[in-house]
């Protein structure tokens, strides 16, 4: 689906590598792999941790559990921008627009945030 003049206009720019305007990237590109994120070092949104390695000129800093109210992951679909928070509880669905995210990003948590999303959100220590 193309970009609205509208929503171009309000979409963040995604830094990167980014494929398409959905923001798929040359790490990942598959029909699920629709969200960057805003990195809290540059507020700048990536597509993934690896373009932003190899393309921003300082290292990546981690969300702190203390942002999970941070607009922080646009869906790349509807150009909306969740909350940590809303993310990590959307059972891998745009709650805005249904569109499906991929589940497979659970697994590079890490890279983004400097807390166990999964512990966090069922009340845990981070």
């Amino acid at each position: 689906m193309a970009r609205s003049q509208a929503a171009s206009e309000q979409c963040p720019v995604v830094y990167g590598h980014p494929v398409d305007n959905q923001t798929r990237c040359v790490h990942y590109h598959g029909p699920t792999d629709v969200v960057a994120i805003k990195f809290p070092c540059c507020g700048r949104f990536y597509p993934c941790f690896f373009c932003h390695e190899e393309t921003a000129d300082h290292p990546a800093l981690r969300w702190p559990v203390e942002a999970l109210d941070e607009p922080a992951i646009l869906c790349g679909v509807c150009y909306h921008v969740l909350t940590i928070r809303c993310y990590l509880q959307s059972k891998y669905h745009c709650p805005f627009c249904g569109a499906a995210f991929n589940p497979g990003c659970a697994h590079h948590a890490h890279f983004y945030f400097a807390f166990d999303p999964h512990v966090v959100l069922q009340g845990g220590e981070a």
